[in-house]
């Protein structure tokens, strides 16, 4: 049994071309937002207990609280559309994508987290992990199967196929001048 990957021909790589330049566009704004040093008179004590900064925050309430979870959330959600779509593929359990999207998603977050132990006014906060591997389910749920059911449905479809009409025989009046040669049209084999 043949395994089919992902849409094929120039559309197929239009669309992991695209996943690849949004998904490197995506990476470098979020590095630039994460790890650049700030210039701040304290910083907070690393927060390494699961749940507890997610607490803080809801314990201001209100607007903040949403606001800083909100971020949390949003900071890496695009990944988990951009991820599938670099990655190409139309034929694949929902379930296994899920899992290896948000996968990828939270080893990047992890990744972000170890490099900001390096960087002056930038703290690391295991909420960040659970956060933004929740953003990366949400944004995966919420596009992916309804946008490869529809790739999938469009891959699909027969394609239209354009039938020449043949050719009247030539009348009277065209033979008195010649008939014009037509040269048959040959199709490209499969």
């Amino acid at each position: 049994m043949q395994q089919r990957h992902g849409p094929s021909g120039l559309a197929g790589i239009r669309l992991r071309a695209a996943g690849l330049g949004l998904l490197a566009a995506h990476l470098l704004v979020v590095g630039w937002l994460t790890l650049r040093p700030l210039d701040v008179l304290w910083v907070t004590a690393p927060n390494l207990r699961p749940l507890a900064g997610i607490r803080a925050d809801l314990a201001l309430g209100g607007v903040e609280a949403a606001q800083r979870i909100g971020e949390g959330l949003l900071l890496l959600a695009p990944l988990g559309v951009l991820l599938p779509m670099a990655d190409g593929r139309l034929h694949v359990s929902p379930l296994v994508s899920l899992m290896r999207t948000v996968a990828a998603g939270t080893l990047i977050s992890l990744g972000i987290e170890l490099l900001q132990t390096g960087v002056p006014g930038q703290v690391v906060d295991v909420d960040s992990l659970l956060l933004n591997g929740a953003g990366v389910a949400l944004a995966h749920l919420a596009v992916v199967p309804a946008g490869r059911a529809w790739l999938r449905r469009r891959s699909d479809e027969p394609r239209q196929v354009t039938v020449l009409k043949e050719e009247a025989p030539p009348s009277k009046e065209e033979t008195s001048q010649g008939a014009t040669p037509t040269i048959p049209r040959v199709g490209i084999a499969p």
